[in-house]
């Protein structure tokens, strides 16, 4: 009799362990539940937070890119009397769609002069190969000279997209320079080119044909080319953009 009790009691304490063990189980599924919920609702919280930072930043940089394209110094264009460039906000422009008289002949500028040799200086401080003479005034004459040999040469067609047509060169105000290497040719190599992309404002001076920019320009890339615009030249290269954008200037072919 004392062996049955001692068995139903024993079935008991066994089966009160059994239904406790199963109520702690179902608390925590509840707790774990809650968690997860929580858990995926920060996620979603994050996930939207992000979408909305990556929003944010595509937006910001359309619209740094936008501003970047909005005409700086834009103004009238003012054609001189004299057959001198025309100028946008006081900037002298020169490309295929405005040009300057035959008889204009101004001679090298001497502040663009003075600034050049300063920009070779720094380069040959560096180590970098370009010499000491360059390629600057060209008389309406010479450019003649110049483009008419090109286009016996390679045909007009090619020679327009290096060579400007006699009135139409930037070389004629005295503000251009084509700088070259100790061996004569023209500065292309890497390391000079990227040097005057990335310094040549600091003297004034825009690379003013680059890669990318032709239909703009109407001019293949020449490396070599810098042009004076004196202290716009830093906003010009924060910008990365050819002179005619930042003036709000016409560009591109002959009218």
């Amino acid at each position: 009799m004392k062996h049955k009790l001692l068995m139903i009691l024993l079935a008991c304490s066994l089966a009160g362990c059994g239904f406790t063990g199963t109520e702690d189980t179902a608390d925590k599924t509840d707790d774990d539940r809650t968690a997860d919920v929580a858990g995926e609702g920060s996620l979603a919280k994050d996930a939207e937070s992000g979408e909305k930072t990556a929003d944010q930043n595509r937006e910001k940089a359309q619209k740094n890119k936008d501003e970047k394209q909005i005409p700086a110094a834009a103004g009238e264009v003012v054609i001189s009397g004299d057959g001198s460039p025309a100028t946008i906000a006081g900037v002298p422009i020169v490309n295929k769609k405005y040009g300057v008289s035959p008889d204009y002949a101004p001679g090298e500028d001497p502040t663009a002069a003075a600034a050049a040799r300063e920009l070779i200086a720094a380069m040959q401080s560096q180590g970098l190969d370009v010499s000491d003479s360059w390629s600057g005034f060209r008389s309406y004459e010479y450019q003649s000279e110049l483009y008419n040999g090109y286009v016996t040469s390679s045909g007009q067609e090619a020679a327009d997209t290096f060579s400007a047509r006699p009135g139409f060169s930037e070389h004629q105000t005295g503000l251009a320079f084509d700088l070259k290497h100790a061996s004569g040719a023209l500065l292309e190599n890497p390391a000079e080119a990227q040097w005057l992309l990335d310094h040549a404002h600091e003297y004034g001076f825009i690379v003013r044909y680059q890669e990318g920019w032709e239909s703009i320009t109407g001019y293949m890339a020449e490396p070599w080319h810098i042009r004076y615009v004196g202290d716009i030249a830093e906003d010009i290269h924060a910008r990365n953009i050819p002179l005619e954008t930042y003036l709000g200037a016409e560009g591109g072919d002959y009218r």
